[in-house]
C-alpha cells in the first residue's frame, strides 16, 4: 500500500471519527508535518551521497567515526558570576562534580569593554557574569586550574582579543605550553550585530579584529579554537531553527571570505572554526537541524571555498539548551525541558553541551540548580543508551524528510543574502532583525491562541512557585574598584604606555593585533584602557534603528 492510498482508506476515515485537535503541528520554524512518512518521501534522497557513513563526507551522521562510543562530548556549563574569586569557586565545585571543560560568562562592563570603575558599569560589575578588568582578575578566576589539562571557552565577542590574551598571558607566565594549551573564544562579533548587540567598533573593523585571530591563532595556539560562530543568541532573539542555521552559517562563510581575502590558507584556519548552536523544544527540528548544518557546511567548503584537508569540512559544534524556552512560572518544569533538549543535542551530535539550570529566568543559577543541569548530562551519557549507537535515527523516514527540508529552507536564505552583498550588507539594511522579530511575532500569537502549549504559562497554570536564588553581593564592586587601584599604582608605568602604543600602531596600520593586545596584557593595561584605544582608532558603531 502506497502512503496516498493508506491516507486516503485508513488514515482520512480515522481522523473523521476523532477530528484532529485544535492545536498548531508545524514545526518551530513553520514546517508543516504530514501526519506520516514513509519510503516515498525520500524518492530522490541518495543514502550514499547525502548520509554517507559518520567521519566521512558530508558528515551528515557525525564529524567522528566513532562519535560517543569512543569519547562523550564535553560536558562544559557555563559559569560565571560576581568576582574572579566567587567564579573560581564554583569552577573547582563544578569540576569536582565531574564537568570536563569549563565555560565562562563575563559580566556585562567586561562584554562592552569597560573597566569596573567606569560610570557606565555601576550596577552590573558581577552580575550577569564575572568581571575580568585585568590580567589580575584572570590569574584570580583560574587559579588552581592547569591549563594544559581543562580546556576553556570565554564567551566573549567585541574584547575577544583583549581576553583571550589575558588569559594567553596567565598561562605564560605559568610557563605552560602554549601547543597545549585547549579551549574556545566565541569571538563571533557578526552575531552581535543580528541579534545580542554587545558590539562596540563598526561591522568592517570587528570583522577585521576577528580575522587576526584566524592569523595568529593556528600559528600560535594550535589547539585553540579562535572562533565559535554562535547561532544560540540569533534563535534567542527570536529566529526559528531555520534562520538561526542560515544567519550562522551566512557569518561562518563571510569569516572564510574574510580570511581568503587576506591571503591565509583555508586548510590552515578551518580546522580550527567551530558552531554554537541553540537546542529548542521541538525534538526532530533540532535534531534535523544539526545533521543539515554539517551537510551545508561540508559542501560548501569543499565545493565553493576550495577546501581539501578533511578537517576543513568537518562542523565541530558546542551546543546549549535553549535559555528563551525556560519560562519563570513552574521553574522545575525546566528540567524536564533541559533533559528533552540535552538528548536532542546528543542525538543530532553535538561534540559539546551545556545544560541550562531550571532558575535560568530568575537569576544566574544556583550551585544546586547547576548541578541538576550537569547531572541532566550524567543520566543521558550513562543511563539512557544513546551514546552507545552512532546516530541511532539516520534513515528515519521523517528525520531524513525534515533534514532535507531545513537544508533546502536555509540554503534559500544564505543564496538570498549573497545576493543583497553579503552579512555586513543584510546587518546595514536591517535585513535579519525583520526577519527575526516576525517570526518572534509570529510564535508569541501562537503561544496566545493556544495553538501552542507552554506547560505553566498559557495552560496547566498555578500559583507561583518559589524557588531559592542566587544573589551577587553589591561588593563585588568595591573588591574591583580595589584591585584596578593596586594594579594601576603597581604595575610599570612605562611598559604599560609602550603596550598602548603598539596596540594603536597596530591598529593605525593594519598590522596583526594579537602580539599588541598580549604585550598590553602582560603591562596589566585594563581591558577598558585596551578598548578605549581602538575606540579612537575606528569609532563606535550606532545601529540605524528598523521599524
Amino acid at each position: 500500500m502506497k502512503k496516498n492510498e493508506w491516507i486516503s482508506s485508513v488514515y482520512a476515515p480515522a481522523a473523521a471519527t476523532f477530528p484532529q485537535r485544535r492545536y498548531n503541528f508545524s514545526t518551530l520554524s513553520n514546517i508543516e508535518p504530514e501526519p506520516l512518512y514513509t519510503a516515498d518521501d525520500l524518492k530522490d534522497w541518495e543514502p550514499d551521497t547525502d548520509l554517507g557513513y559518520p567521519g566521512e563526507f558530508p558528515y551528515t551522521r557525525g564529524v567522528q567515526a566513532s562519535m560517543y562510543r569512543g569519547r562523550l562530548w564535553t560536558m562544559r556549563m557555563f559559569a560565571g558570576f560576581g568576582s574572579a574569586e566567587q567564579t573560581n569557586e564554583r569552577f573547582h565545585a563544578l569540576l569536582k562534580a565531574g564537568q570536563t571543560g569549563l565555560s565562562t560568562a563575563f559580566d556585562l562592563p567586561t562584554l562592552m569593554g569597560y573597566d569596573a570603575d567606569h560610570p557606565f558599569s555601576a550596577g552590573e560589575v558581577g552580575k550577569c557574569g564575572v568581571a575580568v578588568s585585568s590580567l589580575a582578575d584572570m590569574e584570580l578566576l583560574f587559579a588552581g586550574i592547569d591549563p594544559e589539562r581543562v580546556t576553556t571557552s570565554m564567551t566573549i565577542n567585541s574584547p575577544a582579543n583583549a581576553i583571550w590574551a589575558m588569559y594567553i598571558a596567565n598561562a605564560q607566565k605559568q610557563g605552560k605550553d602554549l601547543n597545549k594549551l585547549g579551549g574556545t573564544l566565541q569571538n563571533d562579533i557578526l552575531k552581535e550585530f543580528i541579534a545580542q548587540k554587545e558590539f562596540i567598533y563598526p561591522p568592517a573593523p570587528s570583522v577585521q579584529l576577528v580575522i587576526d585571530t584566524f592569523e595568529w591563532g593556528p600559528k600560535n595556539v594550535p589547539k585553540w579554537n579562535f572562533i565559535s560562530v554562535s547561532g544560540y543568541h540569533i534563535r534567542e532573539a527570536g529566529a526559528t531553527a531555520v534562520q538561526e542555521l542560515a544567519f550562522t552559517l551566512a557569518d561562518g562563510f563571510h569569516y572564510v571570505e574574510k580570511a581568503l581575502e587576506r591571503g591565509l590558507d583555508i586548510d590552515e584556519f578551518a580546522p580550527r572554526i567551530s558552531f554554537f548552536w541553540d537546542v529548542h523544544n521541538d525534538f526532530f527540528e533540532e535534531i534535523a537541524k544539526f545533521r543539515a548544518a554539517r551537510r551545508i557546511w561540508a559542501r560548501q567548503m569543499r565545493d565553493r571555498y576550495g577546501a581539501k584537508n578533511p578537517k576543513s569540512l568537518m562542523l565541530r559544534t558546542h551546543a546549549q539548551t535553549a535559555g528563551v524556552s525556560l519560562p519563570a512560572q513552574q521553574p522545575l518544569n525546566n528540567i524536564a525541558r533541559v533533559a528533552i533538549q540535552g538528548l536532542a543535542a546528543v542525538l543530532g551530535g553535538t561534540q559539546s553541551l551545556h545544560t541550562d539550570a531550571y532558575d535560568e529566568a530568575l537569576a544566574l543559577p544556583t550551585e544546586a540548580a547547576a548541578t541538576i543541569a550537569l547531572r541532566t548530562q550524567q543520566i543521558i551519557a550513562y543511563e539512557t543508551g544513546v551514546a552507545g549507537v552512532v546516530d541511532p535515527l539516520a534513515g528515519s523516514y521523517y528525520v531524513e524528510s525534515l533534514t532535507n527540508q531545513i537544508e533546502a529552507a536555509a540554503l534559500g536564505y544564505i543564496e538570498q543574502i549573497r545576493a543583497m552583498g553579503g552579512v555586513e550588507a543584510g546587518i546595514e539594511s536591517g535585513f535579519f532583525q525583520a526577519e527575526m522579530a516576525e517570526a518572534a511575532f509570529r510564535y508569541q500569537r501562537e503561544v496566545e491562541r493556544k495553538e501552542r502549549i507552554i506547560v505553566g504559562v498559557n495552560d496547566y497554570v498555578q500559583e507561583a512557585v518559589q524557588v531559592p536564588i542566587q544573589l551577587i553581593d553589591p561588593a563585588v564592586e568595591q573588591v574591583q574598584f580595589g584591585r584596578l587601584a593596586q594594579v594601576r599604582r603597581e604595575r610599570d608605568p612605562e611598559r604599560h604606555r609602550e603596550a598602548l602604543a603598539l596596540l594603536h600602531t597596530a591598529a593605525v596600520t593594519g598590522q596583526n593585533t594579537m602580539p599588541a593586545f598580549l604585550a598590553c596584557a602582560h603591562a596589566y593595561a585594563t581591558l577598558g584602557e585596551t578598548m578605549d584605544v581602538l575606540r579612537k582608532v575606528f569609532g563606535e558603531y550606532v545601529e540605524t534603528a528598523v521599524m
